[in-house]
């Protein structure tokens, strides 16, 4: 990161509270929000009309660019097969499905609907194409900052980020997986390398002081409510927003990740008071 974003990032990180801001952590609005179930019943439903697969250079497990079309609502979605070991990574396409369920459950709602649909005879993810107006890339190349009324909010939404990421052991996220609309608020995409396996995804977080690629970005301030529903996640739980898609190891390691976090997030709030961590 660079200029004047890099700037305004660090003076509100490093300046103390943040007072002013959007009331919902919500990145989606409520009326998209409202609109996630008929989205994910046209992506399981609807028929595709033309497809076309990306190229290496634009995604490594080059998903499938679907248009798609019901009861004269047309729109477009990528789908992705991708199981397995590929280009050095793990890659699942379930974990696309998982991270949109739990980021709903969560009540962060920064994931596009997820669903998964049979295309030629495979199973696969498929989730709503987002139009945006930037991704993190460009807005840090352009050195473009968010206006005065939505800084806050923004760097709300990279705390949730880190936060999300830490909880689904994602550590691939590049700044050209960000989307960002023309009001500054985030959508995250691409989750198929999450719930990474091995004890360098269970006894540290990926993002927190220590990491010295994210430090200045940690989960420096959360929501009340997305800590209470984090702190009371279960086995059982998390197997009734995942269904089938995650495996008993798999959900095993996201509680442990989530001791991890709500241990960093208690030391935190010991540090620098409740009243700076929790909003």
């Amino acid at each position: 990161m660079k200029g004047n974003l890099r700037k305004a990032v660090l003076t509100v990180f490093l300046a103390g509270p943040i007072w002013l801001g959007l009331a919902s952590n919500a990145q989606f609005k409520p009326k998209e929000i409202l609109e996630q179930a008929k989205w994910e019943e046209f992506l399981r439903t609807a028929t595709i009309v033309g497809e076309y697969q990306m190229k290496e250079s634009e995604g490594v497990t080059r998903p499938w660019v679907l248009t798609m079309e019901k009861d004269g609502v047309g729109h477009q979605a990528i789908w992705k097969d991708a199981i397995g070991r590929m280009k050095g990574y793990m890659e699942s396409w379930k974990a696309e499905i998982v991270a949109y369920r739990l980021s709903k459950y969560l009540g962060l709602n920064m994931v596009p609907p997820t669903v998964e649909k049979e295309r030629q005879g495979k199973r696969g993810s498929c989730q709503l194409w987002v139009v945006s107006w930037k991704d993190y890339f460009t807005i840090v190349n352009e050195e473009r900052q968010p206006p005065p009324n939505r800084v806050t909010s923004f760097l709300r939404a990279l705390c949730l980020q880190r936060a999300f990421d830490n909880l689904i052991a994602n550590a691939d996220r590049h700044s050209k997986n960000y989307l960002i609309t023309e009001d500054w608020r985030m959508i995250l995409i691409d989750h198929s390398r999450s719930f990474r396996k091995g004890p360098d995804f269970t006894t540290t977080l990926l993002y927190d002081e220590h990491n010295r690629v994210s430090r200045k970005f940690i989960m420096d301030q959360l929501p009340r409510k997305f800590v209470e529903i984090l702190r009371a996640l279960t086995a059982p739980a998390i197997r009734e927003v995942v269904g089938e898609y995650l495996t008993d190891e798999e959900i095993a390691d996201t509680l442990k990740r989530r001791d991890l976090m709500t241990a960093w997030i208690d030391k935190h709030i010991l540090d620098k008071g409740e009243a700076y961590v929790l909003y």
